[in-house]
């Protein structure tokens, strides 16, 4: 890295530092951080963010941290200007285009590489429709409650990511027969010094893996700023975690990366998560890191009152999974007693939204339940209780409505 590029980066410490040294105290909890009187008093300034609705909900200004309410679910791709936002540093980089470059190198590449966007971009692309979703989408729906952002459905978005394949950025530096993870760095910056980096690794496979990319086009346009702008990471089928923006330095390793955020943070209990897709060499002990997206549904036709009615809503949402494939979406009006089949609406792709339907069954005058499941081609089936975990992670009930019918 050039003296210009690390003055930039030092400055950009030393800024976040500033802003944040009278702040009072900063804690880890749940994967974010937590901060004094000052800075939450600075956070109700502003209520939305550049380029996003301002009906999004806030969880937390510093750092942004912004929830897509539920109707805009109601379509099987999520709006840029809605798209949630999810950050742990607590402000959005500012980089331009023409200066942006992505350092690719590493102990386990062959040799190291520069690239501007307009040559990444000069790169062959690919294209794909994607499910981008916080390890901890619904934490705030478990019971007995759990430390972290209280997120409820609104923590995720699917999109039609473009750019180039990060296998393809690989095979022009030359991997090493010893390399064991690809790590990810960001244009963003820890607020104090000792506050760990925001660094990620994959495994190779999923690195090397052909839908994996390195995105600069989200729905047809560049990436929003606070969805990562100018680059992002996109990893279809795993949480997003994963989905560095505003990458901009790219490590083959030929050993397993040590952040905090890969060693402590986003783990959960082995074995109660029994994931197809793992990450063996960051396994250890009876903690394992979160990985696949786990198969979930979603019901987006409830009204603001909450009580959808008999004859007047339709009975319709979403469902999504990790890439294995959907295989079905189910109702019941009773308990889990009986279920009924949904009928499922166009394809995307294996890691998109499907839009989903049902007819109103005939029912008896009064108040119901109405419970929707989801289960996909390789077995998994969403359950009926959330699995309790301390981060708060994977939480894929089954979706549950109040339904009224008037005799």
């Amino acid at each position: 890295m050039g003296d210009r590029d690390t003055a930039v980066r030092l400055s950009r410490r030393r800024l976040s530092a500033g802003l944040f040294s009278t702040a009072g105290w900063l804690a880890f909890a749940g994967g974010t951080l937590s901060w004094g009187r000052e800075a939450i008093a600075a956070a109700t300034a502003v209520a939305a963010l550049p380029g996003k609705l301002p009906t999004l909900k806030r969880l937390t200004q510093r750092p942004p941290n912004y929830e897509t309410p539920l109707e805009y679910f109601r379509s099987a791709i999520t709006p840029n200007e809605a798209f949630f936002v999810r950050y742990h540093h607590p402000v959005i980089p500012q980089v331009s285009a023409a200066d942006f470059r992505l350092e690719v190198g590493g102990p386990a590449a062959e040799r190291s590489l520069v690239f501007t966007l307009d040559e990444l971009r000069g790169l062959p692309a690919s294209e794909l429709v994607a499910v981008c979703q916080c390890s901890g989408n619904r934490r705030g729906l478990f019971n007995p409650p759990v430390a972290g952002l209280q997120w409820e459905h609104g923590a995720m978005g699917n999109a039609r990511w473009r750019g180039v394949r990060l296998g393809d950025v690989l095979a022009r530096i030359g991997i090493k027969p010893n390399a064991v993870e690809v790590s990810f760095d960001a244009a963003d910056a820890a607020p104090l010094e000792g506050t760990p980096d925001f660094i990620k690794s994959l495994p190779m496979a999923k690195a090397l893996h052909p839908d994996t990319l390195l995105a600069y086009e989200m729905n047809g346009q560049p990436l929003p700023e606070a969805n990562g702008f100018p680059l992002r990471l996109v990893v279809p089928g795993w949480t997003a975690t994963y989905w560095i923006k505003h990458v901009n330095r790219i490590s083959v390793l030929d050993e397993p990366e040590k952040n905090w955020w890969m060693s402590t943070a986003y783990r959960m209990p082995r074995a109660a998560f029994p994931l197809l897709e793992r990450f063996p060499s960051q396994e250890a002990g009876e903690r394992t890191p979160v990985t696949e997206i786990a198969v979930n549904s979603l019901i987006t036709a409830v009204p603001a009152s909450g009580v959808m009615m008999a004859g007047r809503d339709e009975i319709s949402g979403i469902a999504w999974d990790a890439g294995h494939g959907l295989d079905r979406v189910e109702a019941s009006f009773d308990g889990g007693a009986s279920w009924l089949r949904c009928t499922l609406g166009e394809d995307l792709g294996r890691y998109s939204f499907r839009r989903w339907r049902i007819d109103w069954p005939a029912l008896a005058p009064g108040r119901h339940e109405l419970w929707v499941r989801a289960a996909n081609r390789v077995g998994q089936v969403q359950i009926e209780q959330a699995i309790p975990n301390p981060s708060g992670y994977q939480h894929n009930a089954y979706h549950r409505a109040t339904v009224e019918v008037r005799s």
